[in-house]
């Protein structure tokens, strides 16, 4: 798995990735990591908000191949229809849980694009038992969608009186 958060995505649109992505998962987090010895440890690791990057997402599955994208919330209709045209998926991670899941980081394997930060940097993750739901799957269908629809239903039927 990999990281990448807003200065990662930003450059990933007018430049190649220094790794093949094709096949892989792309993190939306920032996390918390530590140098230790002649490695690193993870300390947290918790999702990011992915919705703010809708174009860049397109972008992304276009140019890389990317299999799956976890986040935290979802992300709209074009990043569904790019998850349909490009037969990827997007996976809903806990918000609040990011040293929950620091401890499914096995071991942190490299960092790429140091000079954006920790928690802005690509990191290459080996991961271990990472609960994640499928809220946006590679058929067009958005679990988001739903409930925003369902939502919207009652909130109409409340606003017109008849309930």
């Amino acid at each position: 798995m990999y990281t990448g958060r807003d200065a990662l995505h930003a450059h990933l649109i007018d430049h190649d990735s220094p790794v093949d992505l094709q096949g892989q998962v792309l993190y939306h987090c920032g996390p918390v990591i530590l140098k230790s010895g002649d490695g690193w440890t993870m300390k947290a690791a918790g999702p990011t908000t992915a919705a703010g990057k809708n174009r860049i997402r397109r972008t992304s599955l276009k140019n890389s191949a990317i299999r799956a994208v976890v986040g935290k919330g979802g992300m709209g209709a074009k990043t569904s229809a790019a998850l349909k045209q490009y037969g990827a998926v997007y996976l809903n991670a806990i918000g609040g849980a990011a040293q929950f899941y620091a401890r499914c980081v096995e071991n942190v394997e490299g960092v790429y694009f140091p000079e954006f930060g920790v928690p802005e940097a690509m990191w290459k993750l080996r991961i271990k038992d990472f609960p994640a739901i499928v809220t946006m799957d590679a058929h067009g269908n958005s679990l988001h969608a739903d409930v925003e629809k369902a939502s919207s239903d009652i909130l109409e039927t409340l606003s017109d009186g008849s309930l």
